[in-house]
């Protein structure tokens, strides 16, 4: 997901933020921010390692991001997009960042004859994700810009609002960047990598922690 390049200080409020109308989604934006999510993500190279058929993985996606927004968000989560539904982050707060039972047997459908392979890379995930950050942090569960409004700052300021909240918190935050080009916005953000992770013969996940501000 390409995006122009943050000013100096990663933890600083964005003046785009306004102009862009950040918000919380409701429930009547899921139908439209799965969509949003499923065109940001057709191209990533872990949903395409874990969908490899091209024809039904837009669908695919569809139902996956259908059931994050609807399991990960409220009450459990949180979910902001902009006033046009360009772009939307799924952030898990502290002590949440675990997906329900219900939820991981859900999103398994979205996956058909590849359930082995998420079954296995989440396992690694979440192994990972406990011993990578134990302290209390928020999750960056998932983030995305639909294609043609991405280069425009969209997810930067999306990131940045959670970042904010870290910082005035002193907590950490963590993802996991699954493209390179990803990976070096949120680098630029105060992200550093703790580990990059392959299961298989799946394209390397980098695994990111930020700490808060006055820690960096």
């Amino acid at each position: 997901m390409p995006e122009t390049t943050p000013t100096a200080d990663p933890g600083a409020p964005d003046p785009r933020q306004a102009e862009l109308g950040l918000r919380r989604a409701s429930a009547n934006d899921i139908s439209a921010l799965k969509t949003v999510l499923a065109e940001a993500f057709y191209e990533d190279p872990i949903f395409a390692w874990l969908m490899p058929d091209d024809r039904r993985r837009a669908a695919r996606l569809r139902h996956f991001f259908s059931i994050e927004l609807r399991h990960m968000g409220p009450p459990r989560g949180e979910v902001l997009t902009t006033n046009d539904l360009a772009g939307a982050v799924i952030v898990m707060p502290p002590g949440a960042w675990r997906a329900p039972i219900r939820a991981t047997l859900l999103e398994g459908g979205a996956f058909g004859v590849h359930l082995g392979r998420a079954a296995r890379l989440d396992a690694a995930i979440e192994w990972h994700h406990t011993r990578g950050v134990s302290d209390p942090h928020y999750y960056v569960r998932d983030i995305g810009v639909l294609p043609r409004m991405q280069g425009r700052g969209i997810g930067s300021c999306l990131l940045r609002r959670i970042l904010e909240r870290c910082d005035r918190e002193g907590l950490p935050a963590y993802l996991e960047a699954s493209s390179e080009r990803n990976a070096v916005l949120y680098e630029r953000l105060g992200f550093h990598l703790t580990r990059e992770l392959r299961v298989s013969s799946s394209p390397p996940l980098r695994l990111m922690l930020r700490p808060p501000g006055r820690e960096r």
